[in-house]
């Protein structure tokens, strides 16, 4: 299943859309404007909250937590590397490797790939796709996770 990311520009808060290739909204992801550290919604399309994204404050390394119902599901951690940064998804045991600079990363479960984020150049706006291999993994979790890594890179060129 391939999902698109198509942020836009003009935003007061973080609001953006997420379509399939036939270009159907599947989910809205819905920031707040007043809040201590980044918090998202994964809005499905008929409006309810799917996942809740919560940015943990005063941590040495990024930490996000992917919540639902208000149980955390994954936390998201940037790894200190040499080399090449990395980030782990603690819960299901994910991790995330590539060129986080071109937006060209994989996310992978002990060695199988559960999805690949690619960003489109030359459009308006951001706009990321994922291939996600759907049959084993949950499109709106590995979505949550490609946007807190978005996240952290936004707020690293800031």
């Amino acid at each position: 299943m391939k999902l698109y990311i198509k942020q836009q520009i003009f935003s007061w808060n973080d609001r953006f859309s997420v379509y399939d290739a036939y270009e159907n909204e599947l989910f809205t992801v819905e920031g707040e404007l007043f809040s201590f550290g980044k918090q998202l919604a994964i809005l499905d399309r008929n409006g309810n909250e799917v996942y809740r994204i919560e940015q943990e404050l005063f941590c040495f390394r990024p930490r996000y937590h992917v919540v639902q119902n208000g149980e955390i599901q994954a936390t998201v951690v940037k790894e200190l590397s040499m080399f090449s940064p990395y980030y782990t998804v603690e819960g299901p045991g994910w991790e995330v490797q590539g060129d986080f600079f071109d937006h060209d990363y994989e996310i992978t479960d002990g060695g199988r790939l559960v999805a690949s984020v690619q960003k489109q150049w030359f459009t308006w706006g951001d706009t990321y796709e994922i291939d996600i291999d759907d049959r084993l993994y949950d499109p709106a979790a590995v979505l949550a996770v490609a946007i807190i890594i978005d996240c952290v890179l936004d707020s690293q060129d800031n």
